[in-house]
């Protein structure tokens, strides 16, 4: 087996590590399992380590399990968090985890008949069947309080953090250790990967493995990736109107690629490790080209591309470069045309906008009347005059004259009308 251990390190990808994981990698294929909370029905940037993580042990020859988290999502994870969540109830739970399950069908396939195929489980299809009394009984009798009071997710809350912790959220750590357990049993499932935060959840696990094969050679070990920041401080994952969705009707395919294309120089050089599959030469490559150009963004360019291929597709990359140029380049009123609905409104969010009736734009509207009178985009007629004769106003991104008339063979997708007064200022008129 090739060492996926070292692949991760230079990429920044290991926090902690488990002794034997390494060997235990090289050895053999190993299926190898993370888990993801349904505490909403699709994943945002945060996830893409893990998803990340999964495709790399594909890639190495070892076989990843996907764990979305139905039974544990009902109570859900206290791992760095200073108070209780809130419990969803079960249709939501259900509508999310099918959300999550779409998601990560993107990036894996779980129909594939190769050896290491991905499998995709559930953990309440083996948690509903449980009683309690069953629970505490065989799996409760294993661990110590002592042992899960230990763990930092509870020492903190236990510590006057929030309003400490619920007996339901305190059990948290078993039920997430009988996960490995049973897909231990079910599968030879021998590793859990997760974010750094998980580390107290996951060796509860590997320490169950062990504690319930009494008799056993048991294996199971853990490992963790660091938590990614941004080198200001401030968190990862966030854009101004909240988090980056996987899902492009949460993120918009186009905010999403110039949210990658806006990092800074510095996290830039991080993430193109952390969150492509570039190779060492062609990254160092990079990183060279910026840092003798860096107002060319080589390395930004690139994050955003592969990410936006990996996440949505090449097309979807595409669509959003022409986007950008839209608003960053010379665009013509035919890219114009081939965006979509969406798409547009992205890129024009915050632009002021106005309506005219269709039958108006049928029979047709002068220029300067549509520049003051239905937009108000100008105060009078004789400024707007003034600006169509310093050429400065453009319909569609193509610039127009005095005589100009407007009419429906104007419209982008039917229902807009771009105008621009010089390189920045513009206007949307929306035909209803």
């Amino acid at each position: 087996m090739k060492n996926i251990i070292s692949e991760l390190q230079w990429r920044g990808l290991v926090h902690d590590i488990m002794p034997g994981t390494e060997e235990q990698l090289l050895k053999e294929m190993t299926t190898t399992y993370i888990g993801f909370d349904p505490t909403s029905d699709s994943l945002h940037i945060g996830s893409l380590v893990p998803i990340i993580l999964l495709v790399h042990l594909k890639n190495f020859g070892h076989k990843p399990i996907a764990l979305v988290g139905g039974a544990t999502g009902m109570i859900g994870d206290p791992s760095g968090k200073s108070d209780e969540r809130n419990l969803l109830d079960e249709a939501t739970l259900n509508h999310n985890v099918e959300g999550i399950k779409g998601v990560l069908s993107r990036f894996l396939d779980f129909n594939s008949k190769e050896v290491n195929a991905a499998i995709l489980v559930n953990n309440y299809d083996w948690m509903k069947n449980l009683s309690f009394i069953n629970f505490a009984r065989d799996v409760g009798k294993r661990i110590t309080v002592n042992y899960m009071m230990a763990k930092d997710s509870v020492k903190k809350r236990l510590a006057g953090e929030g309003e400490g912790m619920s007996f339901t959220e305190f059990t948290y750590q078993l039920i997430q250790g009988y996960d490995f357990y049973h897909l231990y049993k079910e599968y030879n499932c021998l590793l859990q990967m997760g974010g750094s935060d998980q580390w107290g959840n996951i060796t509860t696990g590997t320490e169950l493995v062990r504690r319930m094969n009494v008799g056993e050679e048991a294996k199971a070990y853990a490992m963790t990736c660091p938590l990614i920041t941004k080198a200001d401080g401030t968190k990862f994952g966030k854009s101004e109107g909240g988090n980056v969705w996987l899902t492009a009707d949460k993120t918009s395919v186009y905010k999403f690629y110039q949210f990658w294309l806006n990092t800074t120089d510095v996290d830039a050089e991080k993430y193109i490790k952390i969150f492509t599959f570039l190779d060492k030469d062609t990254i160092e490559a990079l990183i060279e080209e910026h840092k003798s150009a860096p107002h060319m963004r080589a390395l930004q360019r690139k994050l955003a591309e592969e990410l936006t291929t990996f996440v949505h597709s090449k097309e979807e990359l595409e669509k959003a470069i022409k986007a950008s140029a839209i608003l960053f380049g010379n665009a013509t009123a035919d890219d114009l045309k081939e965006l979509d609905e969406a798409t547009f409104l992205e890129v024009f969010d915050g632009v002021p906008q106005a309506e005219i009736a269709r039958n108006e734009m049928e029979a047709g509207i002068d220029i300067i009347t549509v520049l003051n009178e239905k937009t108000g985009f100008f105060k009078s007629n004789g400024e707007a005059r003034r600006a169509l004769t310093a050429n400065s106003i453009a319909v569609n991104k193509e610039k127009v004259k005095e005589d100009f008339v407007l009419s429906t063979k104007d419209l982008i997708n039917n229902q807009f009308v771009l105008l621009q007064s010089g390189k920045k200022n513009y206007f949307v008129v929306r035909v209803v």
